[in-house]
């Protein structure tokens, strides 16, 4: 064993011995508030652009149709099903933005889907606050395609689920006990750079992500 590989050894089982060691360094952030979990989540979501928005139970639809007119929005891709779904089918009518729900198989309509929609709306299975990260557990009624395709995505979070850490996140929900075949952590709007370090946004997905946190 060479000598650099057996430092890295001895420290690692170093850290492993110190008291609580580093896992319960990172659970230790639970005696953050509320507040202070919504207020580190947003301020890493808006460090990469994405758009953090507080709102409530009865205003977040029309508070969702403001920001999707700034936008220039027309559309909006949404799952029926899901609770948030029905409370938009029953309060968005008046808006001039038509709602078109995610109901048929993608390749009924894979032109339109990908070539005329707007903007989507999901909900999520909460965030991080640590590193201004939304989970997202897709599933057949609220599948990838609507976080991934629109160029605006829009995601409802409970301010009662962003978790200080991941590791928090992973405890609480139980995620030992089953997980999806695809757990998504979201951290701001698609972006990538070349070669010269040129940041573009919307390269592999939406070029907008907005968030609306409900307390």
């Amino acid at each position: 064993m060479n000598e650099s590989r057996q430092k890295i050894l001895d420290r690692l089982r170093t850290v492993s011995r110190e008291e609580g060691g580093w896992l319960q360094r990172r659970v230790d952030k639970r005696a953050w508030s509320e507040e202070e979990k919504v207020q580190r989540f947003a301020e890493c979501m808006s460090a990469v652009r994405a758009e953090v928005y507080r709102t409530s139970e009865v205003s977040w639809v029309k508070d969702l149709q403001r920001i999707l007119k700034s936008k220039g929005a027309h559309n909006l891709l949404y799952a029926p099903v899901k609770p948030h779904g029905k409370l938009l089918l029953e309060d968005f009518s008046s808006s001039g933005i038509e709602l078109l729900p995610y109901d048929l198989e993608v390749e009924r309509w894979k032109r339109r889907l990908f070539e005329e929609m707007d903007a989507s709306i999901t909900g999520c299975r909460g965030a991080i606050a640590e590193t201004g990260s939304l989970i997202l557990w897709p599933d057949e009624e609220e599948p990838r395609l609507l976080s991934l395709i629109p160029p605006i995505h829009c995601v409802l979070l409970p301010a009662e689920q962003i978790y200080s850490t991941f590791s928090e996140a992973v405890d609480i929900q139980g995620w030992v006990e089953g997980m999806p075949t695809n757990a998504l952590l979201i951290s701001g709007p698609s972006k990538s750079a070349d070669i010269a370090q040129v940041l573009a946004y919307g390269v592999h997905g939406p070029k907008s992500l907005v968030v609306l946190i409900i307390p």
